[in-house]
């Protein structure tokens, strides 16, 4: 929210008090408490009718300070809040000399001098200055309503670049924006967002989340163009500053704070076919489907009912509609025997008609309004209610009902929908309507994930949602929900999964071929490359179907072969998804995750580090044309072995069948032999695909996982003069090592290959 009028003047009706000196400083071991007085105090008559900022400096874990700024105390706090990993006790010490007062926290010290103007600094252990709450950096506003603000504002550096805030389909680099942190079920086409979150990521190596689960504005350079502000409606506001020095160390401290991205199961990663969502379906459809996939070769992991498996009028019932579907129990089985795992879609809301409506609202189990009404409303479904998850009774009635359909054969839930929650309800638990409309999210996602985890067991849960809020990601998979059938949209769409993996989210899919509208044979076609060089991976639309042959025999041939090249890739995935699990890097990387020092890759958002050593730049045009840019080193062509010496800029022309796919110099890409399924054997005869650097030493390590993120095997490579020898710990299988560009060998425990392809015949 914007307070001031230009520069100098402060907005009508807007009253600003901003902290301007220090009054004093009551210092603990690890945190500390400043009093700021909002107005210069020349003798003791200016601390009568003014007021006093109270700003609490203290550390929840290692290298993230935090920092409250609170007005008036005695405001009633109902929740609901983040739920935080913090270190009992805290983290960081105080230092006191003279009158500077300092918190360290690992690589992050906060410094506040008394003898000066309020400034509250962040210095890296160099004593450069990270970023800092300068002169209007600490304050409380009223507006023309009468609301109380507390906000603050936090330098940009020359050059400073922000990223992240949640899945935003505007420009990548948030400069000039103004971002509303608030749930709205607004497509990618627009300002608003389905996964909203308060954290941001500078390209100076640190990251600040805002602890406030209700709606927080950002101004980044928008207001003020040398800060990034930000405020809440309340008379709180906390933040944290979270040090790098790398964007990879904020995310892995970022997650650390508000939860890691479970493992979802090997088998999510193949590709998911749907029923789409207003098309006319039955099991004799879905089955043409299944098998028609099969027929073409193009291997097929999980199918997808979408809403209309329930009635017309009654989403959600949970039950199969008995005129289309008569016989699920068999229909399901079916499927199983064709090796399939079943997805079925669901959403938080009753419908009047469903027979459920009058039960949870008899058990008290809908959202109510103050006078003790249920809140209804006909915007989606006639009548609809809304399933009250704060209270656990209703959490575990809501479980009940999709119980019935994991012991019929369904593996997992679409959990469509949670972002369109009313703020003039009364919560069971009592938490405020505010704060409640974006966290109703997690606590969705996390009642359904719940189930599945102890239904299926541990690394088994997966689902497909469609809002977030932070600490979302340790629910995952996330999509990117309704997006155009169109070229812009495709592009929309990717610039929303990079933001959100700056966000601190492991895993993002998107609706190959675009969601609303048909789209033309060529769009499919470039998005069915983009898609399945994603981390997940789903064929889906909106009233039209999505099977490939829909769209021409050679769409049929590209969903072939990029589904196969994936399965071949799952154990170079597979690997990076235990990496996204464990430390908070996610798969789908932007550019500027990996290569921070390079400042060409810092706006780029149309290309993308699947992993560590993939680079992927989805083709956005008919004629196949797409700009990438290489990043110094070697880079090698993956399907076609070409090999380009970067930083380079290239425009490249492709035909549907390929796109910008290069390994990254010094990489050992583990691939699988069995290309049929992702989720298969991939110790039985994989390939190590080294591209070993120019220089003279060389050493690798590359670990092959099992199917429950264990390390199943590793691959250690080294350089011994101009032979590769590759030695295998954990398996004595056969394994094919293949030198880019060069020679290849076979063996088990130990292979040597030559660096140089030997000379043909006379020559």
């Amino acid at each position: 929210m914007k307070f001031t009028n230009g520069f100098w003047r402060i907005r009508d009706g807007v009253q600003v008090a901003y902290a301007t000196e220090v009054r004093d400083v009551r210092v603990q071991s690890k945190r500390f408490t400043a009093h700021a007085s909002a107005q210069k105090v020349r003798h003791r008559g200016d601390t009568l009718n003014a007021p006093l900022l109270t700003v609490d400096c203290f550390s929840p874990a290692e290298g993230v300070i935090g920092v409250r700024v609170t007005h008036h105390a005695g405001r009633l706090r109902p929740g609901p809040d983040f739920a935080l990993a913090a270190e009992p006790g805290g983290a960081g010490q105080v230092r006191r000399d003279g009158t500077v007062t300092e918190l360290t926290s690992g690589a992050l010290t906060l410094r506040l001098d008394r003898a000066a103007p309020w400034t509250l600094t962040f210095h890296d252990p160099d004593g450069r200055e990270v970023t800092r709450a300068g002169r209007k950096g600490t304050a409380f506003a009223t507006t023309a309503d009468g609301t109380h603000h507390v906000l603050a504002q936090l330098a940009l550096g020359v050059g400073e670049q922000i990223y992240g805030l949640g899945e935003r389909f505007t420009p990548f680099v948030k400069n000039g924006q103004v971002v509303d942190v608030w749930q709205a079920d607004g497509g990618t086409s627009s300002e608003q967002a389905y996964k909203n979150i308060p954290f941001y990521l500078s390209s100076r190596g640190y990251g600040v989340f805002v602890n406030h689960p209700g709606a927080v504005s950002f101004e980044i350079g928008s207001e003020s163009v040398g800060q990034v502000q930000f405020s809440v409606a309340d008379q709180t506001l906390e933040y944290y500053v979270i040090a790098g020095p790398t964007p990879k160390d904020v995310l892995t401290r970022y997650t650390a704070l508000t939860g890691r991205p479970a493992l979802p199961p090997a088998w999510s990663f193949g590709l998911w076919l749907s029923t789409s969502f207003t098309t006319d379906y039955d099991e004799a459809t879905v089955m043409s489907f299944v098998d028609g996939m099969a027929e073409r070769g193009i291997p097929l992991s999980v199918f997808h009912f979408d809403c209309f498996w329930m009635r017309e009028y009654q989403w959600c019932d949970f039950q199969w509609d008995p005129e289309v579907f008569p016989d699920p129990e068999g229909m399901l089985a079916r499927l199983k025997a064709k090796g399939l795992k079943v997805s079925a879609w669901i959403n938080p809301y009753i419908a009047q008609k469903s027979p459920l409506f009058d039960e949870a609202a008899a058990l008290g189990h809908l959202v109510r309004r103050p006078d003790g009404d249920v809140w209804q409303w006909d915007l989606w479904q006639a009548g609809m209610g809304l399933v009250d998850f704060t209270s656990p009774d209703a959490r575990a009635w809501f479980r009940s009902k999709l119980k019935p359909l994991l012991d019929q054969g369904v593996d997992c839930f679409k959990t469509d929908f949670g972002e369109r929650i009313p703020t003039d309800v009364v919560w069971h638990d009592g938490s405020d309507p505010e704060r409640m409309h974006n966290y109703y999210t997690q606590l969705y996602n996390r009642t359904v994930f719940d189930l599945l985890t102890e239904e299926r067991g541990p690394g088994e849960a997966v689902v497909f949602a469609r809002s977030a809020t932070a600490g979302g990601q340790q629910y995952p998979v996330h999509w990117g929900g309704d997006c155009w059938s169109s070229f812009e949209a495709m592009a929309e769409s990717l610039r929303g999964g990079l933001s959100l993996s700056l966000s601190g989210f492991g895993f993002w899919s998107h609706d190959i071929g675009g969601f609303e509208g048909t789209p033309v044979p060529s769009v499919f076609k470039r998005w069915l490359a983009f898609g399945l060089l994603s981390s997940h991976s789903r064929l889906h639309g909106s009233s039209s179907y999505r099977v490939p042959w829909e769209f021409g025999e050679e769409a049929v041939d590209v969903a072939r072969e990029f589904t196969l090249l994936k399965h071949r890739l799952m154990p170079y995935l597979y690997g990076a998804a235990v990496e996204a699990h464990r430390t908070g890097v996610p798969v789908m990387r932007p550019m500027v995750l990996e290569f921070p020092h390079d400042p060409a890759c810092r706006p780029l958002d149309r290309q993308y580090m699947l992993g560590p050593d993939l680079l992927v730049a989805p083709v956005f045009t008919e004629d196949g044309q797409v700009e990438v840019y290489l990043p110094e080193g070697t880079w090698t062509h993956l399907l076609s072995g070409e090999r380009v010496t970067g930083p380079a800029w290239r425009t490249e022309r492709h035909g549907y069948d390929s796109l910008p796919l290069y390994v990254r110099e010094g990489a050992v890409l583990p691939l699988a032999g069995d290309d049929r399924r992702p989720d298969g054997d991939w110790l039985d005869n994989p390939t190590l695909l080294v591209h070993p650097p120019a220089s003279a030493e060389y050493a690798r390590e590359a670990g092959v996982p099992d199917l429950t993120g264990a390390r199943a095997a590793v691959f250690r490579v080294r350089r011994e003069g101009e032979v590769l020898r590759v030695t295998a710990d954990g398996t004595g299988r056969p394994f094919t090592v293949r030198v880019a560009g060069g020679a290849s060998a076979q063996g088990t425990g130990e292979v040597t290959v030559p660096l140089r392809r030997p000379a043909a015949p006379g020559r």
